[in-house]
């Protein structure tokens, strides 16, 4: 198997990521990157000495820090009220128990609205066996519903504990999510666009058939809008392969040229190394039906293939990853920059939705897995 290869744009991400404040150790695990590898790419990437320069990570570091103070200063102010309901008694019990030996368990009841009563007499419970079973699976259900960033519902939750011998149903996993609060905390948004623009029909060989056999097969394209604060709107683009769902290849710009997708296009190929007679299909964006886009296509001896005008279905799956990538990071968020939103989105799409995100249409693994699976398989 050939040594897989990362763009200098990733190299760089990952050093940056090492200067904001995380060890090699755990870029190594969350990237499937060597440690001896991440050094040299610390040693290849650093600052000249005594210049003093800060990194791009290292200021989202400082950003992400400073927001996180000011949270803990404004919390006091919002009141404990409107959120007391959400925490079952249990939780505050719990916390008591581990404070009282530096608070005053009088004083952590009372602030908590805790009645001391309800504190003692928890103390003597016995609860049965199908109470203990819940708790138990609550523990459970709250880390992964935490690792995955709030992200997933009960139907991956579900997957999720089914892979890890959980025999119950999805019934009662629903149940006790309700109980606790536990929800997906993704938001949905909708911005409907035109185009009046006179579009040319070109040949559309993919025509919905998004079956595949084996990686590398065919692959489908987009360009999506992300707003920042300061650098106004910023382009994705995207290469995905339908036969794991992985984002294969991305670049990230402030402009949405032909440039930006040939350059996503450029990352794909270096990472994947397809052979000759890959599908690659887009819609009839001017970016992907320009002689620069159609020329870089014959020059990997890919067969281009193309939407109808006005069918969004015809290129549905890659559609599918931006309103996924919207819900569960973007739109959960306010990017301050340019900077702060490409860091952010190296982390979802190589931290989050390539090596850990399970999908059901591929049996609930990641698409890092199922490639992996795929290439030992062949």
């Amino acid at each position: 198997m050939s040594q897989k290869k990362y763009n200098k744009e990733f190299k760089q991400t990952v050093v940056e990521l090492y200067r904001s404040g995380t060890p090699v150790n755990q870029l190594a695990s969350e990237y499937g990157v060597s440690e001896v590898t991440i050094y040299k790419w610390i040693k290849l990437h650093s600052p000249i000495e005594g210049t003093g320069e800060l990194t791009a990570a290292e200021i989202t570091a400082i950003q992400k820090e400073n927001l996180r103070l000011k949270q803990e200063v404004d919390i006091p102010k919002k009141g404990y009220d409107h959120i007391r309901a959400k925490i079952v008694d249990q939780e505050l019990i719990d916390h008591i128990t581990k404070e009282s030996e530096h608070q005053p368990v009088q004083m952590m009841c009372r602030i908590l609205k805790m009645p001391k009563s309800t504190y003692y007499k928890s103390f003597h419970k016995k609860p049965n066996s199908y109470h203990v079973a819940n708790e138990k699976l609550l523990a459970h259900i709250r880390v992964i519903h935490n690792e995955s960033g709030g992200r997933y519902g009960a139907p991956k939750i579900f997957a999720i504990l089914k892979q890890d011998g959980y025999t119950g149903s999805i019934e009662r996993v629903q149940r006790i999510m309700k109980k606790a609060g536990i929800r997906s905390n993704i938001t949905k948004k909708y911005k409907p666009t035109s185009s009046q623009k006179s579009v040319e029909e070109r040949e559309n060989v993919l025509s919905q058939d998004f079956t595949t056999e084996t990686i590398n097969e065919k692959w489908v394209a987009d360009i999506t809008y992300i707003h920042t604060q300061r650098d106004g709107w910023c382009y994705l683009a995207s290469v995905l392969d339908l036969h794991t769902k992985k984002i294969v290849g991305y670049k990230f710009g402030r402009k949405m040229t032909v440039d930006l997708v040939l350059e996503a296009l450029d990352n794909a190929v270096d990472a994947q190394n397809p052979a000759p007679g890959l599908i690659l299909h887009t819609d009839l964006g001017s970016q992907y039906t320009s002689a620069e886009a159609l020329k870089q296509l014959e020059k990997y001896e890919m067969i281009p293939s193309f939407s109808r005008k006005g069918c969004p279905y015809d290129n549905a799956c890659i559609e599918s990853f931006h309103a996924t990538l919207k819900k569960e990071e973007v739109y959960r968020t306010r990017y301050d920059s340019f900077e702060t939103a490409r860091i952010a989105l190296f982390k979802y799409i190589e931290g989050w939705y390539n090596r850990k995100r399970i999908h059901g249409s591929i049996d609930y693994f990641t698409p890092d897995t199922y490639e992996k699976m795929c290439r030992a398989a062949a």
